[in-house]
């Protein structure tokens, strides 16, 4: 079997992982240096955050310099030792790569700011802008630069977007790919993977930003590239599109292998509701034979902890809920059941930093120390996406770009250590049987029907999960054994908000 149709991979937010040399920053010394915990948690790959040169407008999205390293996180022979080194614990690697857009002090933006090569990205000449197209980080999506003319971004004006009807464009991201791939990266995940075709014969209201039908074109070029290589390298496309069809165009063979699921993400804590996404992400991907991905939390959104603990365990960009009141017991209970609902569904599951650690969405970051241009352009109404960034404890004690709630000394990782009980050992029991389990990763399931309120599937001949999120404890089925329990069973029923692995009886 291909190994990214099954696997687990670890989402690695580079400046919040690990900090290798006491200054507060995450970086690649870190990293090497818990490759082996990483290992040890189970899971298949590793996806790392950019990298690259940045003056970090956005994180790091906005990317000076493709073909190096960011001097903040090590060097290129440090990235090159990484490559190795996780390889050697039986981690694949997996890097960001962003083309939408490139950073304001990227070269080929300063040559056009001094009037060269400008048709690599998108200027207008005149005295105001071509259209009322808007950032998605808020505010207007053109910019004006110094000597008058207006240039595209669609999220900030440090991030202008590139011209992808440029062949030069084109060539020079195909250079990128083979880059890293002759370093030995594993896969790229590809940041705003349906943006980067445009069409300006249609009004904003239209996203013609989003999803044009030139797009494909483009990943078929890269495939071809990316086939040139042994040893089954993957693009992962990252897009929020509302229409499961034209998500799936993406996934044909000879384009992506998969795609993050962000219907599933953004799901409410609901059995009717989780079952109909799941339907829905299956009947979407059967087509194409592309395996789902599954997905609780990133560096995009809010912390499922923190979701899951709320009355609207749902999320959307439009209303992030900052500052809402979250009963965090009660979302480390869910978050407990939900990691072994998503690693027991087919396909393949995103681990996102902490969450092993059952940390938190942070919202209470003082204003001063917020980094993310969401926060600005908003005019400050929405809060952004440095709560879900504030770097992982793992109790040695020493700075932190952004600080970590006292709390947290609780929650790390020299803490959970040994607990038996922590949600670090139950993520660490969940994937080390999700991978001894023949019926886990790729494959079909069948629904049981255990009644309203359950979500329950069979995996193979004698596997099942079963969550409840009824009112009540739920009788399990015929079973020979109970394999795993996100919390204690109540007379051999499941209580609300648990889930359970069962040994079906044949």
């Amino acid at each position: 079997m291909n190994w990214w149709r099954g696997a687990a991979i670890y989402q690695v937010y580079p400046r919040s992982f690990a900090d290798g040399n006491g200054d507060g920053v995450g970086d690649l010394a870190g990293l090497r240096r818990k490759l082996p915990y990483l290992a040890e948690l189970g899971v298949d790959a590793i996806w790392l955050s950019p990298w690259y040169p940045s003056p970090l407008a956005d994180g790091g999205y906005d990317v000076a310099d493709y073909r190096d390293i960011e001097p903040v996180f090590g060097t290129l022979v440090e990235a090159e030792k990484l490559i190795g080194e996780a390889h050697g614990v039986g981690l694949r690697v997996i890097i960001d790569i962003v083309p939408n857009h490139c950073s304001d002090q990227h070269p080929w933006f300063q040559e056009a700011l001094r009037g060269e090569g400008r048709d690599r990205f998108w200027f207008h000449e005149g005295d105001s802008p071509p259209n009322d197209w808007q950032s998605r980080f808020g505010g207007p999506a053109w910019s004006q630069a110094p000597d008058g003319s207006w240039y595209l971004h669609l999220y900030s004006p440090e991030q202008p977007d590139l011209n992808w009807t440029n062949p030069e464009v084109r060539a020079e991201f195909e250079s990128i790919l083979r880059f890293w791939l002759d370093r030995g990266v594993d896969g790229f995940r590809i940041d705003v993977a349906d943006g980067l075709v445009k069409d300006f014969s249609r009004p904003d209201a239209d996203l013609p930003y989003s999803d044009q039908d030139g797009v494909h074109d483009i990943y078929r070029s890269w495939r071809e590239v990316l086939d040139e290589y042994a040893d089954e390298r993957v693009f992962v496309g990252e897009m929020w599109l509302p229409d499961p069809e034209r998500f799936a165009r993406y996934l044909r063979a000879d384009e992506l292998h998969s795609a993050f699921n962000f219907d599933f993400l953004c799901c409410p804590w609901e059995s009717g509701e989780l079952r109909r996404v799941i339907d829905g992400t299956l009947a979407a991907h059967a087509p194409v034979g592309a395996p789902p991905t599954w997905v609780l939390s990133n560096h995009d959104v809010t912390r499922h902890v923190s979701r899951m603990g709320r009355s609207d365990t749902s999320f959307d960009f439009g209303r992030r809920q900052h500052l809402t009141p979250t009963d965090l017991e009660l979302g480390a209970k869910r978050a407990r059941a939900a990691i072994m609902l998503t690693t027991a569904l087919p396909g393949c599951v995103y681990v996102y930093q902490g969450e092993e650690l059952g940390l938190e969405e942070v919202d209470d970051l003082p204003d001063e120390l917020r980094e993310d241009p969401v926060w600005v352009r908003s005019g400050h109404t929405d809060r952004g996406r440095d709560g879900c960034r504030v770097p992982i404890p793992w109790g040695e004690g020493g700075p932190s770009w952004l600080p970590q709630p006292e709390h947290w000394k609780s929650l790390s990782v020299a803490a959970q250590t040994g607990d038996p009980d922590s949600m670090l050992a139950h993520y660490r029991t969940v994937l080390a049987r999700r991978r001894s389990e023949e019926a886990l990763g790729d494959g079909p399931m069948e629904w049981l029907d255990l009644g309203p309120g359950v979500v329950a599937f069979t995996r193979g001949t004698d596997f099942a999960c079963v969550l409840n999120l009824s009112d009540s404890p739920v009788p399990l089925p015929a079973h020979d054994g109970v394999l795993l329990t996100s919390g204690p069973l109540v007379d051999g029923a499941v209580p609300t908000d648990t889930a359970a692995w069962i040994r079906l009886t044949r």
